[in-house]
């Protein structure tokens, strides 16, 4: 297994329609303004966040529980800018649809923007032939407010070519995320 550079992420996008949509070339300025950077990178792909979000809450006193999870536990808010509160924890959603190559494993890592700030994003696992919107964990551990930007680099994937094919893909499996829009909350 090997890590895979720009030209490599460059033509699976060309040959699997693997990210959709697509940034050729790493942004960093839209419409003469600054942004945290997105795109191809150098040995990754750089996600933006969509502006679809859900904040936990505390008003309804719920416990999270993966195996019977309360939607009750989330606001959702629809913002180009999500306040995260201290301590606290938002899902949101990336921009780019993903279709996971049945030779591919990708990791997803926070942007160091983002961690030098406290936001930390959860490491996750795009499995071969996934395929969706990767849902993004997003916790704020500083005492403080913290501010995510919707439409903006938040994340990388890493992708990792396989040197044969897995015998039994996520699609082969039925794996409960398989296809998923938007926002996903936890399925058991």
């Amino acid at each position: 297994m090997s890590i895979r550079s720009d030209r490599w992420i460059r033509r699976m996008v060309a040959e699997h329609n693997m990210i959709e949509p697509f940034e050729r070339d790493q942004i960093r300025e839209v419409n003469n303004e600054r942004v945290i950077s997105y795109g191809t990178s150098s040995y990754g792909y750089d996600v933006r966040c969509a502006a679809d979000f859900k904040v936990f809450t505390n008003i309804n006193s719920a416990v999270v529980d993966p195996k019977h999870f309360d939607e009750s536990s989330f606001v959702a808010k629809r913002s180009d800018i999500c306040i995260i509160p201290p301590n606290s924890f938002v899902l949101a959603r990336t921009v780019e649809y993903f279709r996971i190559p049945r030779t591919v494993l990708t990791i997803c890592l926070g942007k160091s923007t983002y961690a030098r700030c406290g936001i930390i994003v959860n490491v996750t696992p795009l499995e071969p032939e996934w395929e969706g919107h990767v849902t993004l964990e997003f916790s704020n551990t500083t005492p403080l407010p913290a501010k995510i930007y919707a439409n903006e680099g938040v994340a990388q994937m890493i992708f990792f070519e396989a040197d044969d094919v897995c015998e039994t893909s996520y699609l082969d499996r039925g794996g409960k995320y398989q296809g998923q829009r938007g926002v996903t909350l936890a399925k058991t």
